[in-house]
């Protein structure tokens, strides 16, 4: 099915930039946060899933039978290191953005950046099929009986991985000194 829909991108039909789109959108989102390391607002992360599309359709012609993913990919990630250089140092406070009663703390946004760090390093720790199963789940928000089903593994088994798994990153985080 991607063979077709590239073929038709490259005729420039717009229904199949649509259905690449749909199928695509959420893959090319979850490049994009793991290549900027969780380090790009939500606005940002959508600006760039669409620089992405954007992209794809003005070079059609380059996408290469059976390779429309590994673009969409590759497209991803240099949108995303773009962004990024272009945001560095340009970081403006303006005084009608503050809010005294706004709660926000620089010292707790460090302290989730950190365990969100903390965390990635865990999960690329945990053993196969303990991180697919995770990451299905939690990352790409499978369901249990979707992943029991691709990964040809029993319902209640997928079910007592992603519950003994999280307990092991819980203590893990406890273990490192997170208060959770």
């Amino acid at each position: 099915m991607s063979e077709q829909l590239a073929e038709k991108l490259k005729q420039h039909d717009e229904k199949a930039l649509g259905q690449i789109i749909e199928k695509y959108s959420r893959f090319a989102a979850t490049i994009i946060y793991n290549t900027a390391k969780g380090s790009l607002a939500k606005e940002d992360i959508e600006e760039v899933v669409a620089d992405v599309f954007v992209t794809l359709w003005n070079n059609a012609e380059k996408v290469q039978e059976g390779k429309l993913k590994g673009y969409i990919c590759s497209i991803a990630k240099t949108r995303t290191l773009n962004k990024l250089k272009g945001l560095n140092n340009k970081t403006v406070l303006n005084i009608d953005d503050y809010d005294p009663d706004d709660d926000f703390s620089i010292e707790f946004e460090a302290e989730k950046q950190d365990m969100h760090r903390e965390l990635r390093e865990i999960i690329t720790e945990l053993p196969h099929p303990d991180k697919d199963i995770l990451i299905r789940h939690y990352y790409f928000d499978q369901t249990v009986a979707v992943i029991s089903q691709e990964m040809k593994i029993k319902l209640e088994t997928v079910k007592s991985k992603l519950r003994r798994t999280r307990k092991k990153i819980k203590a893990k985080l406890i273990e490192r000194s997170y208060v959770l």
